[in-house]
């Protein structure tokens, strides 16, 4: 998992390593101080961008963890598991959790509303439900997806909220009638993920048909069609500006696309494997991505449902084999590069005790030459 800079030139700010399996989820706190990840090892981590601070795995889920989300204030982090349940964690050493089941199937997403009130998760028991954050009760249920439901998003005014599912549709409901408002059919493949754009006024979606597509809510039309990678977009983040589109894709690239030009503006080669999530940071000076870069042989966030167990089992042991011969070489490489990492920052701590002690020899000297001139 890594954390980048800047628009103006994205650079490697930080790479983190904890988790035992792929990546499933990012997302950064209000303050930027802190980043939450979810992964298919069934934990949770929650990393400090200040590189003294350890990072806090929590352990609670009984089975892979697919999504988290801090909520707006930061206080609490909201995750959904492969084992039915959402559990909202207080993000500090003791990671105190509270546990509701929330579907009869995998929960795909999980969304804090802005205002902090209410939860949106999306299912693979082909329903999206609405709950309160306090007492974690259950509100309403829609139902009219016919496959899983990969993501559920409430627009920026909790007036709407968008579901994105493997029936090849994304539908915008009313959150006040609880109808759905319109259907857009235009993927030709599952929908992965879908987001809102910070005005609300347009959600973007991406696709196993390898295409990012950008439709307007008020008019119900596309807008804008994406086809810059070769596999699978598992995910996707606006900039809050709403000036640009970060995705993640199975091509283990991610790209920046900027909306208000309809172009590619940067492609990033940070993953060996999979790109499976990526976010901006709330104010957009950061995002993170994560990955299935690590050894492991199933990737729930990106793969069609398989109804064929023999197939998937024999797919699964090849891509195994695969993968474990890439592993090793992987596995030595990260190893260099966590040798490289400790060396630089050993150098960085020198050169900040050197600039320390030549500040402290010029103050020195300005005290005994004033003291001279008196």
């Amino acid at each position: 998992m890594a954390a980048a800079a800047g628009l103006e030139d994205p650079s490697l700010e930080k790479h983190f390593k904890g988790h035992r399996d792929a990546i499933t989820s990012v997302d950064f706190s209000l303050n930027k101080k802190q980043l939450a990840s979810g992964s298919m090892d069934s934990c949770l981590m929650i990393w400090s961008m200040r590189s003294q601070m350890r990072a806090y795995r929590f352990v609670g889920h009984k089975d892979a963890v697919m999504c988290v989300q801090f909520s707006p204030s930061g206080h609490l982090v909201a995750s959904g598991s492969r084992d039915k349940t959402v559990r909202l964690w207080v993000p500090n050493v003791k990671g105190e959790s509270t546990v509701f089941k929330a579907h009869t199937a995998t929960v795909r997403s999980v969304q804090f509303s802005s205002d902090g009130q209410s939860l949106v998760t999306a299912s693979d028991d082909k329903t999206v439900k609405v709950w309160t954050v306090h007492r974690q009760k259950f509100l309403f249920s829609l139902s009219q997806h016919i496959n899983w439901v990969r993501c559920a998003k409430f627009s920026p005014d909790g007036r709407l909220i968008a579901s994105a599912s493997d029936d090849k549709t994304i539908k915008l409901w009313d959150k006040t009638s609880r109808e759905c408002i319109h259907s857009f059919c235009e993927h030709g493949g599952f929908v992965n993920h879908v987001d809102f754009h910070p005005s609300g006024t347009c959600i973007a979606a991406a696709g196993t048909d390898n295409t990012v597509k950008v439709w307007d809510v008020r008019m119900n039309r596309l807008l804008q069609h994406y086809q810059v990678h070769s596999a699978v977009v598992n995910c996707i983040s606006f900039h809050p500006s709403g000036n640009y589109l970060i995705t993640a894709s199975n091509d283990s690239t991610l790209k920046i696309l900027d909306l208000l030009e309809g172009r590619l503006l940067y492609t990033l080669h940070g993953h060996q494997g999979p790109a499976t999530c990526v976010a901006f940071s709330r104010i957009g000076d950061f995002f993170a991505s994560g990955g299935s870069d690590e050894q492991q042989s199933e990737m729930d966030c990106g793969d069609p449902p398989k109804k064929n167990k023999t197939q998937e089992s024999a797919r699964n042991q090849h891509q195994q084999e695969e993968e474990t011969s890439l592993a090793d070489t992987l596995e030595h490489i990260v190893g260099q590069l966590d040798v490289l990492t400790q060396t630089v920052s050993i150098l960085e701590q020198r050169l900040t005790l050197t600039e320390d002690k030549l500040k402290e020899c010029l103050e020195n000297q300005q005290k005994l030459m004033h003291s001279k001139g008196n």
